[in-house]
């Protein structure tokens, strides 16, 4: 894929960027990460994906090697070094390789930071948003908090990948996991808002603190409609008027169909469309944006 990466301290094209076999983050997805975006030359919430990420890192006690302001440069460079002007941006951290590989100490591992820039990805196809998502309520459960902390953003995606085995063999477009207890969570990449008499319902328990996520309910406060948090059961999501997943990749992307069967009358929602089209016009005005113009300036400087 197109696009310029950071590690070993360095910049090169993505597609040589390579880490080693005996890297913890590969054998055993021992890696934290963040996803943010850039729109029309501008981050989205910088700052937010960077603090997610430094807690995320502190969650699995590692330590990255770079501050805040350094990681917003090298990503800033990752993007102006492809020539981006949307794109889909990176920042990871792997525990690193065992100092000896008789103790297996992680604390004497060298954490690895590793960065990347690849052209905007689309969880979900512009063109198949506009008729609305297939979205699957998938046996697969989510993977229970006491034992993975779902806002400690990482890379043990197996139930989330089952899920979405699971919805592709049943010919869905994407995966809704519940919680071991059966109550809605999320998918592969997603948080799930849905929505009854412009209430809009969204899981509490067993999901990612989204930034997406986030700005739904801050959009949604500036247009006076009400946010509940809870622990919903499926029949809550299959029974809804509207709904639609947020995610980094992608905005606000509407669903028609849960199960296979038509949410109201089969189309995509009204809040949906109110949502969707008042994100996208705001991120078009450098709302909540950091211009990589910007950053590549100070790092000049």
């Amino acid at each position: 894929m197109a696009g310029w990466a950071y590690i070993d301290e360095g910049f090169v094209p993505a597609e040589e960027a390579k880490i080693s076999i005996f890297d913890l983050g590969f054998t055993r997805g021992d890696a934290v990460y963040d996803t943010t975006s850039v729109w029309k030359g501008s981050f989205f919430r910088l700052d937010d994906h960077i603090a997610r990420f430094f807690r995320s890192c502190a969650g699995m006690r590692m330590t990255c090697p770079h501050d805040a302001e350094a990681i917003k440069r090298i990503l800033a460079a990752c993007v102006a070094r492809a020539g981006l002007e949307d794109a889909y941006v990176q920042m990871i951290l792997t525990r690193g390789r065992f100092a000896n590989m008789q103790r297996r100490i992680l604390s004497e591992c060298t954490n690895r930071f590793i960065a990347y820039a690849v052209p905007y990805i689309w969880i979900i196809a512009p063109e198949k948003q506009e008729a609305g998502i297939d979205l699957a309520i998938v046996q697969n459960r989510r993977t229970p908090t006491e034992a993975i902390d779902p806002t400690v953003k990482n890379f043990n995606w197996m139930d989330l990948e089952r899920g979405l085995l699971e919805s592709q063999a049943r010919g869905a477009d994407h995966a809704c996991l519940l919680t071991p207890a059966g109550h809605v969570a999320e998918g592969p990449g997603f948080n799930v808002f849905w929505a009854r008499d412009r209430t809009l319902y969204t899981p509490k328990g067993n999901v990612l603190d989204g930034i997406t996520r986030r700005t739904v309910m801050e959009l949604a406060a500036q247009m006076g409609v009400k946010v509940e948090l809870g622990d919903f059961p499926a029949d809550s999501l299959r029974g809804a008027d509207e709904a639609f997943l947020s995610s980094t990749a992608g905005g606000i992307m509407p669903v028609t169909r849960v199960d296979g069967r038509p949410l109201g009358n089969g189309a995509v929602g009204i809040l949906t469309g109110e949502l969707r089209a008042t994100y996208w016009r705001r991120r078009e005005e450098g709302w909540l944006g950091t211009p990589v113009a910007d950053l590549v300036a100070e790092k000049a400087a």
